[in-house]
């Protein structure tokens, strides 16, 4: 009798490790897939900057370094090959498109083109989709991460070596920025 109790507590901790791992897996099966969403995002916008930056191009010759940064952002995010580096690599390419922008104000032939405009309209279009696949990624990655923290499904993500992701966020730089009082002026 005590034999067969024995066996049926075996079973069920077994049973056990294998929903949670399963669980687990779901959840960063999740993450991977939300990542995917942004990646399909990225893509469009990274073939987006460079006609973007050729419409710029004649307007603004003497900002040839802020193309520049640009140009090599994008690179780096689309030789990126994990989720983590993409992510960092994303932040770069973000402060350098906001460092343009900044540029860009002080152009108002280049912002009545109607080529520019278009484009500009595009790339808001993205990055206005990329906010909310964004948000989705943290989502997942914040259920991956609350799962891989607690108990007990810690026992079974600590076995597989599963540690806790980053969040897809703005970054020290951005986060600098956004933290500043905005300047007005009249």
């Amino acid at each position: 009798m005590s034999g067969i109790i024995v066996i049926g507590i075996i079973v069920l901790l077994v049973v056990w490790a294998i929903s949670l791992n399963n669980k687990l897996v779901a959840l960063k099966n999740n993450r991977e897939n939300a990542f995917a969403d942004i990646d399909v995002q990225l893509k469009q916008r990274h073939d987006l900057i460079p006609q973007l930056i050729g419409a710029v191009k004649g307007y603004m010759e003497h900002e040839s370094s802020v193309l520049t940064k640009v140009t090599e952002m994008r690179s780096k995010a689309m030789n990126a090959t994990d989720i983590n580096s993409k992510i960092e690599a994303e932040k770069g390419l973000d402060a350098a498109m906001k460092e343009f922008n900044i540029q860009v104000e002080a152009y108002p032939d280049l912002k009545a083109s109607s080529n520019f405009l278009q484009l500009q309209g595009e790339i808001s279009d993205i990055e206005n989709k990329l906010a909310a696949v964004r948000r989705y990624f943290n989502s997942a990655t914040k259920e991956l991460n609350t799962a891989i923290e607690s108990i007990p499904s810690n026992i079974v993500a600590n076995f597989k070596k599963m540690t806790v992701q980053p969040m897809y966020d703005l970054g020290v730089e951005q986060r600098q920025e956004m933290d500043k009082a905005p300047e007005i002026k009249f």
